[in-house]
């Protein structure tokens, strides 16, 4: 899952506008051929996130995942259609070809043997093969419990791995999961320049890393583009990568700029700056509309809706808010709907919780909590928390005010307006809220990351379909220092009752039984608030006219996942 969430149909919530973009159809390669970029130039794109590292498996940040969709490659990921496919492997494992195999696990369980092959001609930047010596040493850094790194149940959860040979390998999982023949997390790392990083101090690992001290090493990439500069902060600058092993991508650079404030980034599209913003790290809802309106003739706008997760996670260390009932009074004191409407034309629709209405596995069963500041109020009085006189900030039997701290990325003049209209209803209701923001790298590289949030941080989730929250709401996945920061249940939120959930979901392979375990757990996620749902996320793409080939998915996988398929119109 990546960083950067009323009981109505999902027709109705979310309604297709702007422009389709054409997709322009590309030939296999011929033997033999060139893998020299087409001559397209330089294309400059904004946005609004600079990633805190560029490891690809430690932190999930949307910034990080964007570039490393130009310069590496997962196993598996989703496609435009939400089907699971092979990116760096040759065929998706399944049972039915064989190539995943039921087993007896050495304690007696019910494991899978997956077996994957890496396409013959992957090769990292500096000529060095991909190979299963660095899945082997990608499974060491993962498991280590210092590595830092963000999925470790991933890693944890391989029993072993059989060496076939050079390109072909075999996952020995513990269990087998709906999920069994997608590896979209598993994400290769070049052993022969990680390995001496790693092996000298996995416990500082994280910091030393080459993706992060020499980012321009062309080692680092097998994708079709590799990072030739870097201006930590403010500018990543890409060139073709010699050793792709797919179809030459079209341009001769691409120069990914950071403008972390977003009417910046709209001056500086008008102004030839930049020419292009992506959905989900640029422009918001309602400045893509009011730039549009304007600008509609000379821009092709597309609003993409999709798996983007706008939500608040409490943190719930604080005591307030360990108390379920002062989070429940939060939202309901919080009008959604209001925001929805006049902030972005209902094009961002409440959330109910953390499954989108355009997943298979939503439920409409579950708790929903409408604008109602009454009941927000009768909560918090029998949480203990009392007005004198009906007004004002209300106080606990100690005479502690109802104080919280709210946070988001800071220059995101949506999020920002977003945090004024919460302030000033949850002050209605006698919550007082003080705002403090931080820049994205701050506050998604530690802030968020290592739980240094007192109360409410706002930020969103970009998920996958059918995406199993057990990296964010299971137990085991709370970040501490011992385990390096690992997982990313940033508020603490621990249950049995969702642990088990989680669990049972993963194994479940009948789909009728797992809708019903999916219903469950929303319905637990909607009553506990672990946070607080907010709407779902539109993306808007301010693109050239003269662009072709970029097609949004509207699910966490990166357009750049396809960025060789983009061209400069004729």
């Amino acid at each position: 899952m990546g960083r950067e969430p009323t009981a109505l149909t999902p027709g109705r919530l979310l309604r297709r506008c702007g422009l389709l973009l054409a997709f322009l159809a590309l030939s296999a390669l011929p033997a033999g051929t060139p893998r020299a970029a087409g001559g397209a130039g330089t294309l400059t794109i904004g946005v609004t996130q600079f990633p805190s590292t560029l490891h690809p498996n430690i932190d999930s940040m949307l910034a990080k995942s964007y570039l490393q969709g130009m310069t590496l490659r997962p196993l598996t990921h989703y496609d435009h259609d939400w089907e699971v496919v092979c990116f760096l492997c040759t065929e998706v494992p399944s049972l039915e070809a064989g190539s995943a195999v039921l087993e007896t696990t050495p304690d007696g369980g019910e494991g899978i043997a997956v077996t994957y092959s890496i396409h013959p001609e992957a090769t990292w930047g500096d000529g060095t093969p991909v190979t299963t010596e660095d899945v082997l040493f990608t499974w060491d850094v993962g498991r280590h419990p210092q590595s830092g790194v963000s999925n470790f149940e991933l890693y944890r959860r391989i029993l072993d791995i059989t060496v076939i040979d050079d390109k072909t390998f075999t996952f020995h999982a513990d269990r087998v999961t709906f999920e069994y023949g997608s590896s979209a997390d598993f994400r290769v790392l070049p052993a022969h320049i990680e390995r001496p990083i790693f092996e000298s101090d996995p416990a500082s690992y994280r910091t030393r890393t080459a993706f992060d001290s020499d980012p321009t090493n062309p080692g680092l990439a097998f994708g079709p583009y590799k990072v030739v500069s870097m201006t930590p902060g403010a500018e990543v600058a890409l060139e073709p990568n010699e050793t792709w092993f797919g179809a030459p991508p079209a341009f001769d650079r691409i120069v990914v700029r950071v403008i972390e404030n977003t009417p910046a980034l709209e001056a500086n599209l008008l102004s030839g700056a930049i020419d292009m913003v992506p959905g989900a790290m640029g422009l918001t809802v309602d400045q893509a509309l009011a730039f549009e309106q304007r600008h509609g003739d000379d821009w092709n706008v597309l609003f993409k809706p999709g798996l983007v997760y706008e939500h608040i996670d409490l943190m719930l260390d604080n005591p307030i808010l360990a108390d379920r009932r002062v989070r429940q009074a939060l939202l309901h004191g919080i009008d959604r709907d209001a925001i929805s409407e006049r902030l972005f034309a209902g094009r961002n629709p409440v959330a109910d919780g953390n499954v989108s209405p355009l997943d298979w596995v939503y439920s409409e069963a579950v708790p929903t909590y409408a604008f109602d500041p009454a009941r927000a109020g009768d909560l918090l009085e029998e949480a203990g928390w009392t007005r004198e006189g009906g007004s004002g900030v209300r106080r606990n039997a100690a005479g502690e005010p109802l104080r919280l701290e709210i946070m988001t990325t800071a220059g995101d003049r949506t999020r920002e307006l977003v945090q004024q209209v919460i302030q000033s209803q949850l002050q209605d209701i006698g919550v007082e809220l003080t705002i403090r923001n931080e820049p994205a790298r701050v506050f998604f590289g530690q802030t968020v990351s290592q739980r240094r949030f007192s109360g409410l941080a706002m930020f969103a989730w970009f998920s996958s379909p059918e995406n199993v929250p057990r990296t964010t709401l299971h137990c085991e996945q709370i970040p501490t220092e011992e385990n390096s920061w690992g997982g990313q249940n940033y508020p603490g939120y621990c249950t049995p009752e969702m642990d088990a959930l989680i669990d049972r979901i993963e194994v479940e392979l009948d789909r009728e039984a797992r809708a019903e375990l999916w219903a469950e757990l929303q319905r637990l996620y909607a009553t506990d608030l672990p946070a607080l749902p907010l709407y779902w996320r539109a993306q808007p793409y301010v693109l050239p006219p003269w662009l072709e080939g970029l097609r949004p998915t509207g699910h966490m996988g990166p357009t750049t996942l396809w960025v060789e398929e983009w061209r400069r119109a004729e």
